[in-house]
């Protein structure tokens, strides 16, 4: 089920242990391969490509911080609080989270796995230029495809969070600078990725239980999706909304029934999921000294409870990070099925636990620290669960159609149905008219933790009246326009050289 990621371990192994000498002196050595002649035989390059995945799995933890991507953006949205110790405690999420954040506080591993991902990514693609032993044409083309798409997912981030940033798709040479690029010019250098990718007409619609994790048609046509309607670049909606179509029309993907089950770890890589990064707690060997090393994530350790009893309710102690707000869980109807298994009411419980900053009694279900979710790790426990992150989802292929067939005029039958699907999926009986404000807040209602709200807000003009003071004091300032993109990290700055202009936070 986890298959790729099982194998990147060995694979990374083999990097390391072909990659050792005295590269920092420039000398060749007599005895080993270089990069480009080891990877030019199928087996080694497949290592690379596999190799190129591996930064997925990085901002939960990585480069001294925990930053997980769809968090990061969470907590600048309005469903949950950041909590912690207090406001001082991972200090540069509540400074984002209020919108205050400084080049100097700011968050950074995001920025640094993102490039690694680009980074290695154009390593595979500059391999790929030479003869590579015993590989068909099939083989180059699936591995273009990947990386392509890869690439375009990683600069996802970047241009999300930072916006305007140095890009390249060759890697650089001394003393390793680049222009600085805009936003838009970002967007169209990944947009051309994507459609570079699908043009290929390389990769699998689904995969299979051996491939579960690498890149999909189906997951290429949903990152094509979400990158063209947060641009609102309207010329290619039609290209999106056909793709959407063709997974509705394909017998590979559907809704499961039971909500629920989908954050479960047998729920993983059910009809429903399009995309997931894998995580996995068997023989898994990430610790305090080693987070880039293959297994689990701690995510569920960084947003449940702290100091829960052991075992207790079925979940395990936490950190006490982002809990969800009280208006989040109030927002769902009682009838709602998604209420419960979004959200992990405490407040009934009788023993004792911790109770963190902005902690009114909620946290996050889907993710949360469940009593055998480490079971089979080697090392550290808290790091090491097996909590799969679902990144694309089949309910998101509905609601994205729905929206694109209202801002294209086309068939407002069609929408209604797409919308209330995933209604009466949850359980809901009532049905809503396919509207842009009905489909957004079906949207939050359906991905709260999955990380998509806030950019929902940015892309709809909502953030400016929805991000505003709250009634408790935690969040004292608005969101505005010039609050799209984060500052860029001031050690960015400083290595630039003066390429980079910081942007107007």
């Amino acid at each position: 089920m986890k298959a790729i990621y099982k194998s990147l371990g060995i694979a990374l192994m083999g990097l390391v242990m072909t990659s050792c000498g005295d590269d920092f002196l420039d000398v060749t050595s007599p005895t080993q391969e270089d990069a480009s002649e080891y990877f030019s035989t199928k087996e080694h390059l497949e290592e690379a490509v596999i190799a190129a995945y591996d930064p997925m799995h990085w901002t939960d933890w990585s480069m001294g911080n925990y930053e997980p991507f769809t968090l990061m953006s969470d907590i600048m949205a309005d469903d949950f609080w950041v909590g912690g110790a207090d406001k001082n405690d991972n200090q540069n999420w509540h400074l984002m989270a209020n919108y205050e954040a400084t080049p100097l506080k700011v968050i950074t591993s995001i920025w640094i796995d993102g490039f690694s991902g680009i980074k290695r990514c154009n390593d595979v693609l500059g391999y790929l230029e030479s003869e590579i032993e015993g590989a068909t044409d099939a083989d180059i083309a699936s591995w273009k495809a990947q990386t392509y798409v890869l690439r375009a997912f990683y600069a996802n981030w970047l241009w999300k969070f930072y916006g305007n940033v140095p890009y390249y798709q060759k890697n650089l040479t001394e003393p390793y600078v680049t222009p600085q690029i805009s936003a838009d010019e970002l967007y169209g250098y990944m947009v051309k990725d994507i459609e570079d990718a699908i043009a290929l007409k390389a990769l699998p619609f689904k995969g299979n239980a051996a491939t579960y994790g690498r890149i999909t048609t189906a997951m290429a046509y949903m990152l094509y999706a979400e990158v063209v309607m947060y641009q609102r670049d309207t010329e290619r909606y039609a290209t999106a909304l056909k793709y959407m179509k063709e997974i509705i029309d394909s017998p590979d993907y559907s809704l499961v029934n039971d909500y629920g089950s989908i954050f479960e770890e047998a729920g993983e890589w059910s009809s429903e999921s399009i995309y997931e990064i894998n995580y996995i707690s068997e023989n898994a060997s990430r610790d305090w000294g080693a987070p880039l090393l293959a297994g689990g994530t701690v995510l569920p350790t960084l947003i449940s409870p702290n100091n829960w009893p052991s075992g207790q309710d079925g979940h395990n102690t936490g950190w006490g990070f982002c809990p969800l707000r009280l208006e989040t869980y109030e927002m769902f109807s009682a009838d709602d099925a998604r209420r419960d298994a979004t959200c992990w009411d405490v407040r009934a419980f009788d023993g004792t636990y911790n109770k963190r900053y902005q902690d009114f009694g909620f946290f996050l279900q889907k993710y949360s620290a469940r009593a055998d979710g480490n079971a089979g790790q080697v090392a550290s426990g808290e790091l090491n669960y097996n909590n799969n992150w679902r990144i694309y989802r089949y309910s998101e292929t509905l609601l994205n159609a729905a929206e694109l067939l209202v801002a294209t005029g086309g068939s407002a039958s069609e929408a209604r149905r797409y919308l209330n699907d995933v209604r009466h999926r949850a359980g809901l009986v009532s049905e809503l008219d396919p509207t842009i404000d009905n489909i957004i807040n079906e949207r939050r209602l359906e991905f709260v933790g999955e990380g998509k709200r806030y950019w929902d807000l940015i892309r709809t003009d909502k953030a400016a009246s929805v991000l505003v003071p709250d009634q408790y004091g935690y969040r004292t300032n608005s969101w505005s326009a010039n609050k799209k993109h984060l500052p860029i990290p001031q050690s960015e700055i400083d290595r630039s050289q003066g390429t980079l202009t910081q942007n107007p936070y």
